[in-house]
């Protein structure tokens, strides 16, 4: 087994506050080893769709995406949001690489068929999409990939892709070559008993537990693919799963996911 790699996944809460995102940004440069980004886009994408008069759609925390949405996000996640996370880490010292999924064919999509909901250009992943050759070559060469959501079916279409589901599908892809922990950070210190309030911190959660807690409404909207995916990644080999406010990621108080 090689080194251990970390996986952070920042969300949308931390992206739309630039004073908390350059605070992440610089703990994340802070961590050494090897370690991957993977960024969502934050509100800014849905506020510039509503200026366009595009209403956007979501489900269970999952955007459909039109055609017109596609395009929008394509320039906000993988243009604007992405090289100014790169550049921010490049001023920290950490020689960052922003990537989506079609670059070096990182990650190859497979566009959702359609069945109750058409989630239109929205790409599903599999065990096999992840290149996990070229990762490690940029792991090797010392560079920290930063992914940003939008990926490709190699057939010259680009997909959305939820950003949960593309941190846990490279820590599984990686898991065969690396011991890897999965970081998710977001604007809360972990899974909340209440919303409201910071401290109803869930330290541990099991498969049984996340049946509960989902069948009573206290994992709803956003959360939900978040610890899909988690629990996904656990079961696939991923050495750790931790669910963290992106401004403590060094802290005690936080949800640590586990199957039993």
């Amino acid at each position: 087994m090689n080194s251990v790699v970390k996986i952070f996944k920042i969300g949308g809460g931390i992206i739309d506050h630039e004073a908390e995102l350059q605070e992440f940004l610089r703990l994340f440069s802070g961590i050494s080893g090897p370690k991957i980004l993977v960024h969502g886009g934050g509100k800014g994408a849905s506020e510039m769709l509503r200026q366009l008069g595009i209403a956007p759609r979501m489900v269970n925390g999952r955007r459909i995406t039109d055609a017109a949405t596609l395009d929008l996000v394509t320039m906000f996640y993988a243009g604007k949001t992405n090289k100014q996370i790169v550049a921010t880490l490049q001023k920290l010292g950490i020689n960052a690489l922003g990537l989506t999924g079609a670059d070096g064919n990182v990650i190859q999509a497979v566009k959702r068929p359609v069945r109750e909901i058409d989630y239109g250009f929205v790409g599903d992943l599999s065990e096999a999409s992840v290149n996990t050759h070229m990762l490690h070559q940029f792991l090797a060469l010392g560079l920290t990939p930063v992914l940003c959501p939008i990926n490709h079916d190699g057939q010259g279409q680009l997909l959305n892709t939820n950003a949960d589901t593309i941190a846990a599908s490279v820590a599984k892809a990686l898991c065969k070559q690396y011991e890897v922990e999965l970081h998710f950070c977001f604007e809360k210190r972990g899974v909340l008993t209440d919303i409201s309030d910071e401290t109803s911190v869930i330290p541990k959660i099991n498969l049984a537990d996340y049946a509960l807690l989902k069948e009573s409404g206290v994992i709803a909207d956003g959360m939900l693919p978040k610890l899909e995916n988690a629990f996904d990644a656990l079961q696939f080999g991923v050495e750790k799963v931790i669910i963290e406010h992106a401004l403590y990621i060094d802290d005690t108080l936080h949800t640590t996911l586990c199957l039993t």
